[in-house]
């Protein structure tokens, strides 16, 4: 099939959302960066390199897994799961790590910083650095750091500089802000950003080191069941693992494609997560997007009870496949992704992230309304290791 999607454009805009929006000194940084990624990535000697580490190192292809139990349960259509949770170190994030720092290497830096939200891109990116021999710096929030201390003491374990981030609400949000900054003082470090935010090039590097989980899907669901799915289903924070699914299937009209955001305490109070739904057009990280706004147009406090989710903006591109009705968007709250999270446990026997489990809770409900012959794949991004000390402990005793 031909393909007519071509975005972003040569300043990295997706329609309206995208850009840079940098003081000086970050500009010519991430110029250089541009410039270099364009050249790097396209050498046959990196992209094969690449491909080694993938295979050998994080363990692609991962399976495309027909979830039989659960779809017996719903009665409806076929549930599948890509199981990007049994990737090494557990999550989608390798695969952009894996990326990044091979290209950071190829630029001659030694030293990685990044942020982290739920820890499973400190993870991988501790882990990159450790294969490298590269130092490491990971920013994450205090509350985050509380509620994944397990994602914290592997981190140290590899090697990694924990830097525990304290200003505003503590977050994700806050420990972008905190990497921003080292990153302006110390241009000479590589900035290994983990999702498909912030200033261009990053959405564009994020997206392509992780379409390689729709690459997959695609020649999986046709070899299982000859055809392409009715619905591709992943969980959305700053993006990385929907965009990563969805990428290969944009030009694909019958496959429907469905983000879902973290409706927190629920959409009608102001603890929740949905900045494609309800964000307006904003700059966040020196990027333009849909982002929570207070009434003063001020950048809002986002929630989620998944770290990885709670962040009050959303990638430039998944923005603009919502503007043109390309991305649907839903929206599951805290409650739901728990039962979800436990559910998915005993009926299938995988642990999934609560992350992940949003998209299994709102999987689970669609599956129900549909007939037998119709096809879901869900993006398990990641295993819920992590989260089972804080389900147990905060979670679950308030359902």
């Amino acid at each position: 099939m031909k393909k007519i999607y071509n975005l972003p454009n040569s300043e990295g805009y997706f329609g309206d959302f995208g850009g840079r929006f940098v003081p000086p000194q970050l500009e010519t940084v991430l110029k250089n960066l541009e410039n270099s990624y364009f050249k790097i990535s396209r050498q046959p000697e990196f992209k094969k390199e690449l491909r080694c580490l993938y295979h050998q190192y994080a363990n692609r292809p991962s399976p495309l897994y027909f979830a039989q139990n659960l779809t017996a349960l719903c009665g409806g259509a076929k549930i599948y799961l890509k199981r990007e949770d049994l990737n090494h170190t557990g999550a989608h994030k390798i695969n952009n790590a894996l990326g990044q720092a091979l290209l950071a290497k190829k630029m001659g830096k030694t030293k990685l910083i990044a942020e982290t939200g739920a820890g499973q891109h400190g993870v991988a990116t501790a882990t990159v650095a450790a294969l490298f021999g590269m130092s490491c710096d990971i920013y994450m929030g205090q509350r985050d750091i509380k509620n994944q201390n397990v994602n914290v003491y592997r981190m140290k374990l590899l090697g990694a500089n924990v830097i525990e981030v304290t200003q505003g609400q503590k977050t994700l949000k806050d420990a972008v802000d905190a990497a921003l900054i080292a990153f302006v003082q110390d241009p000479s470090t590589y900035y290994l950003l983990g999702s498909t935010v912030g200033p261009y090039p990053y959405p564009v590097m994020v997206r392509d080191f992780q379409k390689i989980i729709g690459i997959e899907a695609k020649k999986q669901i046709q070899k299982l069941e000859n055809r392409l799915p009715d619905y591709l289903i992943a969980c959305v924070g700053g993006g990385s693992n929907a965009i990563g699914l969805f990428s290969d299937f944009i030009d694909n009209s019958s496959v429907n494609l469905v983000g879902v955001e973290p409706a927190g305490l629920g959409a009608d109070t102001n603890r929740h997560g949905l900045s494609l739904a309800t964000g307006k057009k904003g700059i966040i990280h020196g990027f333009q997007c849909l982002v929570l706004q207070d009434k003063n147009g001020q950048i809002a406090e986002s929630y989620s009870a998944a770290s990885g989710l709670d962040y009050p903006g959303v990638g430039p591109e998944l923005c603009y496949l919502k503007s043109t009705g390309r991305l649907q968007i839903q929206a599951i709250t805290d409650k739901e992704a728990v039962l979800a999270f436990r559910q998915l446990s005993q009926v299938e026997g995988i642990i999934p992230a609560l992350e992940s489990a949003h998209a299994i809770a709102y999987a689970v409900k669609l599956a129900k309304t549909l007939s037998k012959e119709k096809i879901i794949i869900v993006n398990l991004s990641g295993r819920g290791d992590k989260d089972v000390q804080n389900l147990y402990e905060n979670l679950l005793p308030n359902i």
